[in-house]
């Protein structure tokens, strides 16, 4: 358990939220509002919208607190993915209205490949053995799996992620797929 979340109860946060107390959801928001934010907006790309989600995000942890499970995964972790799925909605939603003529080739083709997996993201429950996820994580080299969380929890294009690796952008590419190939070898 990190500091942050030894110095604040998440789950009982949650708990007094799923009761109905809004001085517990202002003393979520205080905690973690800015960091909501930042996630949300290097999805999003846009401040406006990010804000937005964030405060749609608050709104769903505050109706749905009472059903955070703990057997599940950290009250924290539930919060930011609560956000996050808001996001990741949002763009797929805006996705559906962009026209294939406004994008290259291969921008469309990831971005069908994004909406396939979201569509289908909620198949496979991580929370249900959270160690083999980690051991999995592990078996991966630093470089490789630093290149997964940019790409899927930063939410960092392939070039960010090349300019922030300073590694070649084709290379960053067979990276994330390879290291995807072996993270669902290893889980199978």
């Amino acid at each position: 358990m990190s500091s942050l979340e030894s110095i604040f109860d998440y789950e009982a946060t949650l708990h007094a939220c799923a009761r109905g107390e809004r001085q517990a959801l202002h003393r979520l928001y205080q905690q973690e509002s800015a960091r909501l934010l930042g996630v949300v907006q290097r999805l999003v790309r846009d401040r406006a919208l990010a804000e937005d989600i964030v405060h749609d995000a608050f709104l769903r942890i505050w109706a749905r607190a009472a059903s955070f499970d703990q057997t599940r995964g950290s009250a924290r972790g539930w919060i930011f993915s609560v956000a996050r799925h808001l996001a990741l909605n949002t763009l797929r939603n805006s996705a559906r209205e962009v026209h294939a003529g406004d994008e290259s080739h291969e921008d469309y083709a990831e971005q069908a490949t994004l909406e396939g997996w979201q569509e289908t993201g909620d198949e496979f429950d991580w929370h249900v053995n959270p160690g083999r996820v980690q051991f999995c994580l592990e078996q991966l080299e630093p470089v490789r799996r630093n290149c997964v969380f940019h790409a899927y929890v930063d939410g960092y294009s392939h070039q960010e992620i090349a300019r922030k690796t300073g590694a070649p952008l084709g290379t960053v590419k067979a990276w994330i797929k390879r290291s995807l190939a072996a993270l669902r070898e290893c889980m199978g």
